[in-house]
């Protein structure tokens, strides 16, 4: 086919159409009435419908609306129009008109209704005329989140505000979709970070949640779970459903309610869903649940009825704070015949209903269209509308003259206007939006308590405000919560108890965080808070006590006096003196005698008096080690057994001499006489005094918390400083020990009869002995066993010399004076 003959045909069956055309049918609305200018209004008057069915030979038909419910709503609305139009402060020159519209709760109608408003809010446009229908400046829309996305998402590119009294779904706050969007309600975003608070703050940990399957209930549970996350909160189940779904999900749901552990549910559902939800519950009698519900059911008389107050009793939740403050239509019509269950005599009486006489009182009427005792949501119908009364009166502030009559034009827009709104209502309440459109977050916590009637009361019992710093946030009044099944108790919903002071959690594997299991903190460790997650290390110096809930100080251990060990290492010491100077008497008295003399009488009392000094020194390593005493007691062991060594060395190379000088011909006694003997002790005994100078100057012992022997005590010690010098100390003392030992030991078996050097053998050998021992003894010894371990050496060896030296003497002295005679003395030993 030709182009020409294409471009013919098309002519051909082209109608001509006239300039200005109206497109499909009209929507009437509910509620209208004429004015200088227009607010419109989109309400849920009925919350539900019946679907029809289409045919598609004639164009769809409108759904058949039920359930009258929110047609108060709407008349506040028409009383703060008229209240406005009344006032000579507000819109002086302006009367404000309304166009309202019922969308029955149904997305499809909320959306065609807000085309209707932005189009000529229902008025036909005349064929040919191409004038611009008038528009709304504002609509009032909607009860629900969902239907009022719709209509933000369409309205919102034209620029015209919608202001909703009861959408708080979070993702309206979004500016990039929802520019001219505004609301008297605050966002879900805030009310489930306050439910979260609410749960927590009576230890709440283990709840399960229900949600609307829709953006109201969606939006609200996710940001409810992600602060939970952040409060340590565990959502056993989370379940999701809707009011048309087929009773088998009810069901389900219900079956997960009652076969959880969980006391505590929190429902951000609507109310309608939620009648739905309660139905089935009341079936199957499901009581003792904590309810925790969001403001669309948990302040919403028409749930509290007395088939469910046994289930609901003691609910808690949050509601918008409660304000303390007609024309002709068909609705009123309806609203009539609902309200008194009869029907008007122009209304065809399908139901067999009773006739409506016309005398009928409101008075004598109790339901949810005529109760007026909790209107938050009427309140916040009540400010959107005023907030756009301000506006408005803003955007009229600019006048201009015309033939001679001044008129007030329009200088701005509404939308500009309500984005820097602020002001008070006449019952005082501030009303402004952030730069989302939100008003700040304020709720008032609601508590369900059985009234003296019997029936359910909303009593307040705190308060929540957004703005607030967060441990200020939540506020409770002095008034008693009732709990579910009316108790004063808190109820109690966790997973797992709480861990008590001195253990810790430890989450059990495959479950949530909430479900752990109380693990007791090990040695040194504490918890002093409850369901602690950790246990902390005590400081080095403290350790945990029994309980494992506090830190106290370690037991500091030391080789005390008052101690039994102590008592008796004393007592050994002063047994030593005893003995030490009970010989020294005895050798005193008896110093003439050929016995003492011939056993070098000088070097022996000089020997006694070093035992002393020995026996002594090991008091110096009792007691709480202190700076002075570390330094003493090693420097005076160190020193009083080398002055010891000396003389029992000197004792040794006096009697090698003296058999050396009985030899014809020799003369060396003259070599090593009584001063060679003063000035040997006295040489050996400065080089362990020059050692211990050294040893004190470049790094003295000093008192040390050894804290690493034993986790739960200290070991109050002396460190050595330098161990070098400690060695050296020990070193030289052996050095001398082993030398006197060799010549005693070379001398053992000289002739005479008595022969002073086998006894000097034997004592340095059991020195020697206790010496060798001694080291591994002392470094395996653990805390103040060392210290004794040390004590007991020096006794040992103190009264090994003491005994293997002196007492042979002492017993010839004392029991066998007969043998102590130069003669006996002199004479040689039977060789055998």
């Amino acid at each position: 086919m030709s182009l020409l003959q294409t471009w013919l045909l098309f002519t051909l069956v082209r109608a001509p159409d006239p300039p200005c055309s109206s497109r499909g049918l009209s929507d009437q609305p509910q509620l209208s009435r004429d004015g200088d200018v227009v607010i419109g209004g989109i309400f849920s008057f009925h919350n539900s419908w019946d679907q029809t069915t289409h045919t598609f030979t004639s164009g769809p038909q409108q759904p058949k609306c039920k359930s009258l419910r929110e047609f108060q709503n709407a008349q506040t609305m028409l009383f703060a129009i008229e209240e406005i139009n009344n006032r000579t402060d507000i819109l002086p020159s302006v009367n404000l008109g309304y166009t309202i519209y019922d969308s029955c709760g149904s997305v499809e109608m909320a959306v065609r209704a807000s085309l209707s408003l932005v189009n000529g809010h229902g008025k036909n446009t005349a064929a040919g005329s191409c004038t611009r229908p008038e528009t709304v400046q504002a609509i009032i829309a909607e009860t629900s989140s969902t239907p009022t996305i719709a209509i933000s998402a369409t309205v919102g590119p034209l620029h015209v505000p919608v202001i909703s009294h009861f959408a708080t779904c979070a993702c309206l706050s979004d500016r990039k979709k929802h520019p001219s969007f505004f609301r008297t309600i605050p966002s879900d975003y805030y009310q489930s970070r306050a439910l979260v608070k609410l749960v927590r703050h009576f230890g709440w940990t283990w709840v399960g949640a229900l949600c609307s399957n829709n953006d109201y209930g969606n939006n609200g549970m996710n940001t409810f779970i992600n602060a939970a996350k952040e409060e340590g909160v565990c959502v056993e189940f989370s379940a999701v459903f809707f009011r048309t779904d087929p009773r088998e999900v009810i069901l389900k749901i219900v079956e997960t309610i009652k076969t959880s552990s969980s006391k505590v549910i929190v429902a951000f559902v609507s109310y309608s869903d939620m009648e739905v939800l309660l139905r089935e519950i009341a079936l199957q009698n499901i009581t003792g649940l904590q309810w925790i519900g969001s403001e669309s059911w948990i302040s919403d008389m028409n749930i509290a009825t007395a088939e469910w107050q046994h289930i609901l009793r003691g609910s808690m939740g949050f509601a918008i704070p409660k304000l303390k403050p007609s024309f002709d239509a068909d609705l009123y019509k309806e609203l009539w015949e609902t309200v008194f269950e009869c029907i008007l005599h122009t209304q065809v009486n399908v139901e067999k209903k009773d006739i409506c006489k016309g005398n009928e009182s409101l008075n004598e009427v109790q339901n949810q269209y005529t109760d007026v005792s909790e209107l938050q949501i009427a309140n916040n119908v009540y400010k959107a509308v005023y907030a756009v009364a301000y506006a408005l009166d803003k955007t009229y502030s600019c006048s201009t003259k015309e033939n001679g009559q001044e008129h007030t034009i329009a200088c701005t827009n509404v939308l500009s206007e309500l984005k820097k709104l602020h002001f008070f209502t006449t019952t005082n309440e501030e009303v402004y939006f952030d730069e989302n459109g939100d008003p700040a977050a304020r709720y008032d916590l609601l508590n369900w308590q059985q009234g003296k009637d019997g029936k359910t009361v909303f009593v307040k019992v705190g308060f929540y405000d957004a703005s607030l710093q967060a441990h200020l946030q939540l506020s409770f009044n002095n008034i008693t919560i009732i709990w579910a099944h009316d108790q004063h108790q808190v109820p109690v919903s966790v997973c797992s108890e709480s861990c008590p002071a001195g253990s810790r959690k430890a989450v059990q594997k495959g479950k949530p965080v909430c479900c752990y299991d109380c693990i007791p903190c090990a040695e040194g460790e504490i918890s002093n808070l409850t369901d602690s997650a950790t246990c902390m290390k005590c400081p080095p110096e403290l350790w945990s006590n029994y309980k494992k809930d506090k830190c106290i100080s370690k037991l500091v251990e030391f080789l005390s006096f008052e101690e039994i060990m102590g008592i008796i290492l004393v007592l050994f010491s002063l047994l030593g003196i005893c003995f030490t100077m009970g010989i020294t008497v005895v050798f005193f008295t008896h110093k003439d005698t050929p016995i003492v003399r011939a056993n070098n009488s000088e070097l022996s009392f000089l020997l006694l008096f070093s035992l002393t000094l020995c026996f002594l020194c090991s008091l110096t390593f009792i007691g709480q080690p202190s700076e002075w005493s570390c330094m003493l007691r090693h420097t005076a062991f160190g020193i009083t057994f080398v002055l010891c060594i000396s003389c029992v060395l000197g004792k040794t190379i006096v009697v090698l001499m003296a058999f050396r000088a009985t030899l014809p011909g020799k003369n060396i006694m003259k070599w090593f006489g009584p001063a060679q003997q003063r000035l040997s002790v006295l040489a050996f005994t400065l080089i362990q005094v020059l050692i211990c100078v050294l040893w004190l100057t470049i790094s003295p012992p000093f008192p040390y918390k050894n804290m690493n022997y034993y986790k739960e005590k200290i070991i109050l010690e002396c460190n050595l400083g330098s161990v070098v010098g400690f060695w050296a100390v020990l070193g030289y003392i052996g050095f001398l020990s082993f030398l006197c030992f060799v010549l005693a030991f070379l001398a053992r078996k000289l002739p005479d009869n008595f022969n002073e050097a086998k006894l000097i053998a034997f004592s340095m050998l059991i020195f020697c002995v206790v010496w060798i021992t001694f080291i591994p003894a002392y470094v395996s010894s653990p805390g103040k066993f060392t210290v004794a371990v040390e004590i007991f050496a020096i006794l040992a060896s103190s009264f090994g010399l003491l005994i293997c030296i002196f007492l042979p003497k002492c017993y010839i002295i004392i029991l066998k004076p007969e043998k102590n005679t130069k003669q006996q003395i002199m004479s040689k030993a039977q060789v055998k």
